[in-house]
């Protein structure tokens, strides 16, 4: 019977250690950063999409498998559990086992006597940490990546022992012949003795273009922590900076534009410099009037969703007026000019 375990031994193990390789499909080391495996994604999420493909029936499964390996190694709590435990660990993480406790020969050790029994997991964590991540807009338009350093509180093990996991438990006495009683009774293992001490951290963010205000980045096991269980979440949650030139609704962009009176009269050219430097011209032949909107078609912002597609730029213009006196002649040169009958009006304008 010795050899027959050991033969099943060995095909649960390759079973277990079986699975896609999410490393390999994306082409990235085991030690990328997530920087490195973001610009590999996209790169071949890129050149696999089935839009881009619709004679390659082949794609759509390719970038299916793209996607999948991105979503497990872009978390952190997923890619610890698949770097311990392969795809079925991440499969069984997702469907509530936990990435920790998942051990595909639970079930095999305990038929044969091994133990594998299943413990109780405790819902104990600490308390999550939202943290303001004040961006530009420039950075929204072009995307970017920044790294943050925080100081974080950790439990670090110390000698001695302390009491943990404490609960009540219910206990059955013999008070007499056929006769029992139940009490309860608080029971506590025993765990190493912890203190808590303020590490500092660096963490990669990406800013990613045509996120909006409220978008969240989570991290795992990165807020408070908890002396008997996990730690809490960290979540960095984006707010744009004011801009000097522009205001953004959605995905279109708003500017205010000043011309002076003569070149709304007689018409004007120019060139408004964009959040990456490039130039939208902006060009009047007709008379502009204070108040007056243009748009300009994709020139807004990149929609986070689909960045080949862009919202648009509206412009409105306030005309200046000149200060200082005109002559008669002047004046009257203007009336010549305009040949403009009195329009004086008076309503309510509110």
């Amino acid at each position: 019977m010795g050899w027959q375990r050991v033969f099943i031994f060995l095909s649960i193990l390759i079973l277990a250690l079986g699975g896609r390789d999410f490393y390999k499909i994306l082409g990235v080391n085991r030690s990328a950063s997530k920087k490195e495996i973001k610009k590999a994604y996209r790169k071949l999420a890129m050149k696999f999409h089935p839009d881009k493909n619709p004679d390659d029936e082949t794609a759509a499964d390719k970038f299916k498998e793209i996607s999948e390996a991105y979503e497990t190694l872009a978390d952190d709590e997923k890619r610890k559990t698949f770097d311990k435990h392969g795809e079925e660990g991440v499969k069984k993480m997702s469907q509530g086992g936990g990435g920790g406790g998942f051990d595909p020969f639970a079930n095999f050790f305990g038929h044969f006597g091994f133990g594998g029994q299943e413990q109780e997991q405790q819902e104990r964590k600490g308390s999550d940490v939202v943290v303001d991540l004040v961006v530009t807009l420039e950075e929204l338009y072009l995307g970017n990546f920044v790294t943050v350093k925080r100081n974080r509180p950790v439990y670090k093990e110390t000698g001695g022992t302390r009491q943990c996991n404490c609960r009540m438990e219910m206990r059955t006495h013999m008070t007499g012949p056929g006769s029992f009683q139940m009490t309860q009774h608080r029971v506590c293992d025993q765990c190493p003795g912890l203190k808590l001490v303020t590490e500092t951290e660096e963490i990669e963010l990406e800013i990613e273009p045509g996120m909006i205000d409220g978008m969240v980045q989570k991290f795992s096991g990165k807020g408070e922590p908890h002396m008997e269980g996990e730690s809490g979440d960290l979540y960095f949650k984006v707010k744009t900076l004011r801009h000097g030139r522009f205001h953004r609704k959605g995905d279109d962009l708003y500017t205010n534009l000043t011309i002076s009176l003569q070149e709304a009269l007689v018409g004007f050219e120019m060139d408004l410099i964009h959040l990456d430097g490039h130039k939208v011209p902006v060009k009047r032949e007709k008379v502009t009037w204070y108040g007056a909107t243009i748009m300009k078609k994709g020139e807004g912002m990149p929609n986070f969703e689909n960045r080949n597609k862009l919202g648009n730029l509206y412009i409105t213009f306030d005309v200046k007026f000149p200060r200082g006196e005109l002559t008669a002649e002047e004046k009257e040169s203007v009336r010549g000019i305009l040949r403009q009958e009195s329009v004086q009006t008076v309503y309510n304008g509110l």
